[in-house]
């Protein structure tokens, strides 16, 4: 009688986009996955993300494409406006982002995480309200124990927990060794529509600030968006909702154009999301049995607008990387299949992603300068480094 080898088991920390396309990948190749995510149910809602190039072959692959695309949020202009809230220029988003039209999708990040989990839900275990607390690797998997009380071992254990990611600091020790700061900070949060946008975004800009508002549709809401420069990491201002209120108050005091009334729905939102504009550069990607994707491996900031697709494609690379070989040989071949592709993307922050945010009043009018002139240009082309990766066969697809 043949017996059939044992099945394989891994948890993924994050129930994020990248844990939940991993856990997807994984299952499909006869994994049995578990997910363990720190909140109590999945981020619903939330700012609008970008799925281009290489990535919309991933959702394609899962086929869960027709349902984004339902989901599209169709953003039809973006509009500047100087310190003194005159129009510098109305443009197509896409003149400024490199994406493509009917193609190229931007849909609100709940409606994407949402559509993941629903492909995996009936095939994986999903742990809810926990955390890992520690892991310690052996010659024979990984023994993981969870915040909530318990511990269970592992074949192999994937950090898909953000830029700030628990498993790459037990992994390889703190952030701070592999962030590079770009030399701004945001916030981003909810609103009233108290300008009756629909499907745009109006942006006035200063020299080192920025203020936006989004409107993915004709919503009674609106996401809010401030963007200044900052040096250094104000790092008190992280865990302290009072602190960074105060900072973003201070920084935009005397802005103009509608900036007051987005600070006053600052004061009231209780969805204030605040970081650092930052990337993660790591040598390595992989210790041992454990292995990092998406933007707890190599997060390229939001200025490239590839956060998502960097998520999608590196779990789908890992993914089939692990398909038909052991986990050395296959961390191995994740890393050399995909870090050329990752590289590209990050390096986007160089093609123009900072140069949105400029932070002399010689630099923005240079700026402005620029973008005037691409309302006169052709349609303009895609990026390439959106699509510099060809995906392998997986899955039987």
């Amino acid at each position: 009688m043949t017996r059939t080898a044992p099945r394989r088991t891994v948890l993924i920390s994050g129930a994020g986009i990248a844990g939940c396309a991993l856990a997807f990948w994984l299952n499909r190749h006869g994994y049995g996955v578990t997910v363990v995510e720190r909140a109590g149910t999945l981020r619903s809602g939330g700012y609008p993300i970008d799925v281009r190039g290489t990535a919309l072959d991933v959702v394609e692959r899962m086929g869960i494409l027709p349902q984004l695309r339902d989901a599209h949020v169709d953003l039809r202009r973006i509009t500047f406006l100087d310190g003194d809230g005159e129009e510098v220029t109305s443009l197509h988003p896409h003149t400024v982002t490199g994406g493509v039209t009917g193609r190229d999708l931007e849909i609100r990040r709940g409606d994407l995480t949402d559509a993941l989990y629903r492909a995996v839900r009936d095939d994986v275990e999903f742990l809810f309200n926990d955390s890992v607390d520690t892991l310690d690797q052996t010659g024979h998997g990984v023994d993981v124990t969870f915040h909530g009380g318990g511990s269970r071992r592992f074949d192999l254990v994937f950090g898909a927990d953000g830029t700030h990611s628990r498993t790459r600091e037990m992994l390889v020790g703190p952030e701070e060794r592999f962030h590079r700061h770009l030399g701004y900070c945001f916030a981003v949060f909810t609103m009233p529509n108290t300008l009756g946008l629909s499907h745009e975004t109006v942006m006035w800009n200063a020299p080192g600030r920025a203020a936006a508002v989004y409107a993915v549709g004709a919503d009674e809401e609106v996401h809010a968006f401030l963007n200044f420069a900052q040096p250094d990491p104000p790092r008190d201002a992280f865990a302290d909702p009072d602190a960074r209120r105060a900072l973003l108050t201070d920084v935009f005091a005397d802005a103009g154009w509608e900036v007051p009334g987005i600070l006053g729905a600052l004061r009231d939102a209780d969805d204030v999301f605040f970081d650092a504009v930052g990337q993660i550069r790591m040598p390595r990607w992989t210790s041992g049995r454990v292995a990092l994707l998406g933007d707890a491996a190599y997060a390229p900031s939001f200025l490239t607008g590839q956060g998502t697709s960097l998520a999608l494609v590196g779990a789908y690379m890992l993914a089939a990387s692990l398909a038909d070989r052991d986990h050395a040989e296959g961390f191995a071949a994740y890393e050399h299949a995909t870090r050329d592709f990752v590289t590209l993307n990050q390096d986007l922050v160089g093609e123009g992603g900072a140069t949105l945010f400029p932070t002399t009043a010689q630099a923005l009018e240079q700026r402005n300068a620029r973008l005037r002139g691409l309302g006169s240009m052709p349609a303009p082309r895609p990026r390439p480094a959106h699509s510099a990766l060809a995906l392998p066969s997986f899955g039987g697809r």
